[in-house]
C-alpha cells in the first residue's frame, strides 16, 4: 500500500498548479492522473486566460472589478460573487507567476502580454498564446513540476474515494498498463478530474471526460451543486465537433446564415459574435432550427477578411484543424460550424479553498463547483479558475493539520479495495446481453437532443424516463472481454455507471428549475425566475435515490438585474 501526505487525482492544469502549491510548502505529494499531464484535457483550451491588465487598446481603464462584474452578469447572476471577487483580484498575479515560469504568451510591440476580446466581457483582457494557450500553460506548469520532482503516476485511473466516519482516507487506482489495484493512502486527497462532456453527444471533449470524479464524491456523500447547467460552445466544426476558438470570434471572425446575413444583428445587436457563449449558442441553434442553416445543418464562420498573415500568426491550432478535419482552409473558404456541449458549470460542492463536507478531501477545476460561473461561464474564465483556485487548494492543504501526517486506516482501505474488486468481477462474469458501447451512444443521443441548448418540460420527462431505462440495462451488460492490461472494455463499463447517475442527476436539476437562467432555456417558462430560482441546487446520494435541496446565491456588490447586453 502507497502512502502520500497528499493525493492529487487529475494532472491538468488544476491538479499540477496545486500539486506545485503543496510541493513549495515542503509536503509531500503525487499525481495520478489516467493519461500523461501534457495528454490531459486542459490542452484543448485555446483561446486564452482572462486577467484585467489593460494592455490592449481599449482595455487601459480595466480593473479587477469590472472583471468580477462582468463574470457575475456572464453568470446570470447565480455565481457566489465572494467567490468571483477572489478569482478576479487574483487574476492579475497569477498571469504574471506563470510569465516568469517561463509561459510564452504573445506580446504587443511593446513587449507586454497580449489580450483580445471575448465573448460577454467590456474589455479586451484575455491573455493568450496564439491559439495554443491551454497547452502551452500545461507545458509551463509540468515543467513547473518536473523541477521539483513531484511524484507522478500516469495510466492509473481511480475507481474509488475512500471516506469513512466524514474523513477521506485515500483511494483504490487501478494501473492501467499492468491491471493491477492498489491502495493508496493519504491524508488529503484533492480531486481536479475535469468535465463529464461524453455524456452528451456532439461534445468538444476528450474521451476521458466522463465525470467519473464527480460521481465518486457523489457516492460518498459529497454533495453536487448546480448540475443543470451545461454549457454549450457556439462554434464547433461540423461533424467533428472539434472546438473552434472563441478566438476566431474575439479577432473578428462573422457569423454568417445561407442569407450570408450576420445574424448576430439580431439577438445581441451591441456584441454581435462577442455575446456571451449561452446567447450565442442558442443563437446559432435557432438559425438552425428555424431552416437558415446551409444544406448540411451549419451556419459559417467566415475568416477571409482577416488576412491569412492574421490567421496563420493568431489562429495556427484552429487552422490546422480545419484543414485536417475537413480539408477547409478558413484563409480561402468559411467554417462549418454548430453548437456542441463544452463544459460543465456544476459540479462537486465546495468552497473557495477546495474544501468539501468530507475532511480531508477537496476539489478543484471543472469537476469542482465553488460557484465561479453560475449559469453560464465566459471564456477565458476556465483557465484562470484552474490556476487560481490550483494554488489556493495547494496552500490550503500545506497549512491544514490534515497534511501534516498520514496514518493510514489499513482496514478501512482494505474494504475499499475488496469492494473495487468485486465490482471488477460482476464486470468480469456479466451474464446479460447489453452492450457497454451501445448504451453510451444512446446517453449521448438522449442528453443532447433531450437536455440540450433548449429544454422544455414534456422532453425532459422523457429525458428522465429514458435515462431511467438505461440505467436499468446497464445492470445486464454482456461480460466484458480480455484480462485486466489497458481494457478499455473494462474502464469504459465501469465508468459508464456513473455517467448514467450524473445525467439523472442533471435531468432532474433540469426539470425542477422552472426558469430560463443562463446556459439552462425553458421554452415552457422562458423567464428568469429570482424569486423563485436565485439559489443553487444541492444533490446528495443515498440508498432510495437522489436527494434534491438548494441554498442561497452569495450577493455581495451586485444585485441582479435584468441580463442585458
Amino acid at each position: 500500500m502507497e502512502s502520500h501526505q497528499v493525493l492529487i487525482v487529475g494532472g491538468g492544469l488544476a491538479g499540477l498548479r496545486a500539486a506545485i502549491a503543496v510541493a513549495d510548502a515542503g509536503r509531500d505529494v503525487a499525481v495520478m492522473s489516467q493519461v500523461h499531464p501534457v495528454r490531459s484535457h486542459s490542452v484543448a483550451a485555446q483561446g486564452g486566460i482572462n486577467a484585467p491588465l489593460g494592455n490592449a487598446e481599449g482595455g487601459q481603464d480595466d480593473s479587477w472589478e469590472r472583471h468580477a462584474y462582468d463574470t457575475v452578469k456572464g453568470s446570470d447572476f447565480l455565481a457566489d460573487q465572494d467567490v468571483v471577487e477572489v478569482m478576479a483580484r487574483e487574476a492579475a498575479e497569477v498571469i504574471y507567476e506563470l510569465e516568469g515560469w517561463g509561459a510564452p504568451f504573445s506580446r504587443t510591440p511593446e513587449g507586454r502580454i497580449a489580450q483580445r476580446p471575448f465573448g460577454g466581457a467590456d474589455f479586451p483582457r484575455t491573455c493568450y498564446a496564439a491559439d495554443k494557450t491551454g497547452r502551452l500553460l500545461m507545458h509551463t506548469l509540468y515543467e513547473q513540476s518536473l523541477r521539483r520532482r513531484i511524484g507522478l503516476y500516469p495510466e492509473w485511473m481511480v475507481l474509488s474515494l475512500v471516506v469513512e466516519d466524514g474523513l477521506c482516507l485515500g483511494a483504490v487506482a487501478y494501473h492501467m498498463l499492468t491491471g493491477e489495484l492498489a491502495c493508496l493512502a493519504a491524508a488529503s486527497v484533492v480531486f481536479a478530474t475535469g468535465g463529464y462532456g461524453q455524456i452528451y453527444g456532439r461534445s468538444t471533449n476528450s474521451q476521458f471526460n466522463t465525470g467519473s470524479g464527480m460521481a465518486q464524491a457523489y457516492y460518498t456523500g459529497v454533495p453536487l451543486k448546480d448540475m443543470e447547467f451545461v454549457q454549450f460552445h457556439p462554434t464547433t466544426l461540423m461533424g467533428s465537433n472539434i472546438l473552434v476558438t472563441e478566438a476566431a470570434r474575439g479577432e473578428g471572425g462573422y457569423l454568417i446564415n445561407n442569407k450570408g446575413e450576420r445574424f448576430m444583428k439580431d439577438y445581441v445587436p451591441k456584441l454581435m459574435e462577442l455575446g456571451p457563449r449561452d446567447i450565442v449558442a442558442r443563437a446559432i441553434q435557432t438559425e438552425i432550427n428555424e431552416g437558415r442553416c446551409f444544406d448540411d445543418g451549419s451556419v459559417y464562420l467566415d475568416l477571409r477578411h482577416l488576412g491569412e498573415k492574421n490567421i496563420v500568426e493568431r489562429l495556427p491550432e484552429m487552422r490546422s484543424n480545419c484543414l485536417h478535419s475537413l480539408g477547409i482552409d478558413p484563409v480561402k473558404r468559411p467554417i462549418p460550424v454548430q453548437p456542441g456541449q463544452h463544459y460543465s458549470m456544476g459540479g462537486i460542492d465546495c468552497n473557495v479553498d477546495g474544501e468539501t463536507v468530507v475532511k480531508g478531501f477537496y476539489a478543484v477545476g471543472e469537476c469542482a463547483c465553488a460557484s465561479v460561473h453560475g449559469a453560464n461561464r465566459l471564456g477565458g474564465n476556465s483557465l484562470l479558475d484552474t490556476v487560481v483556485f490550483g494554488r489556493r487548494v495547494g496552500r490550503k492543504i500545506a497549512q491544514a493539520e490534515t497534511a501534516k501526517s498520514s496514518s493510514p486506516n489499513g482496514k478501512a482501505l482494505e474494504r475499499a479495495m475488496g469492494r473495487v474488486e468485486r465490482r471488477l468481477k460482476e464486470l468480469f462474469s456479466g451474464s446479460g446481453d447489453e452492450e457497454p458501447a451501445q448504451l453510451r451512444a444512446d446517453l449521448k443521443d438522449t442528453m443532447i437532443e433531450k437536455c440540450g441548448i433548449f429544454r422544455d418540460g414534456v422532453v425532459l420527462k422523457e429525458a428522465l424516463s429514458k435515462v431511467t431505462e438505461l440505467q436499468g440495462r446497464y445492470k445486464k451488460l454482456r461480460a466484458i472481454r480480455g484480462g485486466r492490461k489497458f481494457n478499455l472494455d473494462l474502464t469504459r463499463a465501469y465508468e459508464l455507471g456513473g455517467m448514467l447517475d450524473l445525467a439523472e442527476v442533471i435531468v432532474r436539476g433540469a426539470l425542477a428549475r422552472e426558469e430560463s437562467r443562463g446556459a439552462h432555456y425553458r421554452m415552457d417558462f422562458k423567464a428568469r425566475d429570482d424569486v423563485r430560482w436565485l439559489k443553487h441546487t444541492m444533490v446528495q446520494h443515498a440508498l432510495d435515490g437522489s436527494h434534491f435541496s438548494y441554498k442561497p446565491v452569495a450577493v455581495t456588490r451586485w444585485k441582479p438585474e435584468v441580463r442585458k447586453y
